[in-house]
């Protein structure tokens, strides 16, 4: 997370407003709803994962816990008490980052400014993606998103998620791919080889030289995309389109 990303309470309100409508939008939609950016998925098996998620985040941070400790399993409720069930997680997970002092140490799976600011942050993502995956069981899709937030979203998958051992992204032969937000201005370029992690810049005077591909597009159309819940047609592809398949085919996190 750079000096410009939000700051820990721009995240949890990211992460307030995004749970609220993602069970709104469940609500909707109906649990029995299929969801289009989840296949096989339908509406029920989104909120159960979700509900899981958000109790197991919330447990590092509410009991300062330094190990990991695998989920409890996902809930087998279902109708109005599986949405309150939801709603009563994350309520719980917004509470406990809002209570928890800057000092907390916790337990977190790649680097941040403290273990306060990895929480809020990758649980605000987590839940915005997982709203738009709700809103794509109802007949509008998937409503926008805030620029700056969603940039900031692309930053974390590709400086941080991409960056661990077991990203799956490789090529046979190095390749450049470039990632461009057309709104906020942002550029990142991941470099591809056969044997290691990608390797990220943000930026730099490196932004406009040589890449194999180049998406690009507004913020919240990348950050959709990226995290594959818009087809590549979402954006605009240059150069090797092969490339930019390649990531959708092995990106998954």
């Amino acid at each position: 997370m750079d000096a410009d990303s939000p700051k820990i309470t721009e995240y949890i309100e990211a992460l307030e407003a995004a749970g609220r409508g993602l069970a709104d939008a469940a609500a909707e939609a109906g649990l029995d709803a299929n969801v289009p950016t989840c296949p096989g998925w339908r509406v029920r098996d989104l909120v159960r994962h979700i509900a899981m998620v958000h109790r197991w985040a919330a447990a590092y941070v509410s009991e300062a816990l330094t190990e990991y400790v695998p989920a409890d399993g996902e809930t087998t409720l279902d109708g109005e008490e599986l949405l309150a069930h939801y709603r009563e997680g994350h309520a719980l997970l917004v509470a406990a980052l809002r209570e928890a002092p800057e000092s907390l140490e916790c337990w977190s799976f790649f680097p941040a400014p403290s273990p306060l600011a990895f929480w809020a942050r990758r649980q605000a993502h987590e839940t915005a993606v997982h709203r738009a995956d709700a809103e794509s069981a109802l007949a509008a899709g998937p409503g926008p998103l805030d620029p700056a937030f969603t940039a900031d979203g692309i930053d974390e998958l590709l400086v941080r998620f991409h960056a661990r051992d077991r990203s799956r992204v490789r090529t046979p032969e190095p390749r450049t791919l470039r990632v461009r937000t057309t709104d906020t201005g942002d550029v990142w370029t991941v470099r591809l080889t056969a044997t290691e992690p990608p390797r990220t810049e943000r930026g730099g005077q490196g932004a406009d030289g040589p890449a194999d591909t180049e998406l690009s597009g507004p913020a919240d159309q990348l950050y959709l995309a990226l995290w594959n819940r818009l087809p590549l047609d979402a954006v605009t592809v240059t150069g090797d389109e092969e490339l930019a398949r390649l990531w959708r085919e092995t990106s998954a996190v």
